[in-house]
């Protein structure tokens, strides 16, 4: 399946090209006790693409993504991976189909190093013991060196996770992700609580992982979204209100009215 996406290029150009669609929602919802977190949404991300997911709180982005891996029950509509519907199937198999998720909080090992929580993250191991005692190949030894260059953690290697700043925690997560050999990896507010530089390298470790691999990203921080966006969804209500470049989202009246005007009362007060 191909869609023809004009999309945003990290220099605010734009251009237009056929991309395989790698992950698609169609009407999906998802409705709790009543409720309808989502109502209804579609999400097309391309091969290679960044997808960024912006809202309000309570807007569903991260009730989205549970979808996507079978997290969050869809009540109704359809998840497709390559053309093969998934929806509803286990997280377990989603993972293993191609799906990488990471979550707001760091979810790592903080008593092991660096090393050990990417050797427990490669695809097939099993345990964390008998991960790490098993006989490390060189093929392991070269897929932990890609990742671990990937999330600028080269020099932290064996370093106790607990030791670690809550960023570069992050970027571990990110790296455990990469080292299951994700086609598609989602990012839950990858940049909570980072310091500026953190931010802005968790940026650039996006932006080279997307040379790979397809990403969607939700985030609150704009100026991190105009750092790493090719395209944005905006979701509000448990609906997408729109979609669209960079400057197309910032200059859309709906958006400034629920969302953007709402973030710079915020970042003022």
């Amino acid at each position: 399946m191909e869609v023809i996406s004009s999309v945003e290029t990290f220099n605010g150009s734009k251009v237009a090209s056929p991309v395989e669609t790698v992950l698609s929602v169609r009407q999906v919802k998802v409705v709790f006790s009543g409720f309808q977190a989502l109502k209804g949404v579609d999400l097309d991300v391309g091969d290679r693409e960044i997808v960024t997911i912006i809202g309000p709180n309570g807007a569903g982005k991260s009730t989205l993504l549970d979808a996507i891996v079978g997290k969050s029950p869809v009540a109704s509509g359809h998840v497709y991976y390559h053309g093969k519907e998934i929806t509803n199937k286990s997280p377990y198999e989603i993972a293993r189909m191609g799906i990488g998720r990471k979550f707001q909080n760091p979810n790592v090992y903080n008593d092991l190093t660096v090393f050990e929580n990417l050797l427990l993250a490669l695809k097939g191991s099993h345990g964390i013991m008998s991960s790490i005692r098993a006989k490390l190949t060189q093929a392991k030894k070269e897929k932990i060196k890609d990742v671990l260059d990937r999330v600028g953690l080269v020099d932290k290697a064996f370093t106790k996770v607990s030791s670690l700043s809550h960023g570069q925690k992050q970027w571990v997560e990110i790296g455990m992700v990469l080292a299951q050999d994700p086609t598609v990896v989602l990012l839950d507010e990858p940049t909570a609580g980072m310091t500026p530089d953190e931010t802005h390298m968790t940026g650039e470790i996006i932006k080279s992982i997307s040379k790979t691999h397809s990403v969607v990203v939700i985030e609150h921080d704009m100026e991190f979204v105009k750092q790493i966006a090719q395209r944005i969804v905006v979701l509000h209500q448990g609906a997408k209100l729109t979609e669209g470049t960079v400057s197309e989202v910032q200059s859309n009246p709906e958006v400034i009215e629920v969302y953007l005007g709402r973030e710079r009362i915020d970042a003022a007060a």
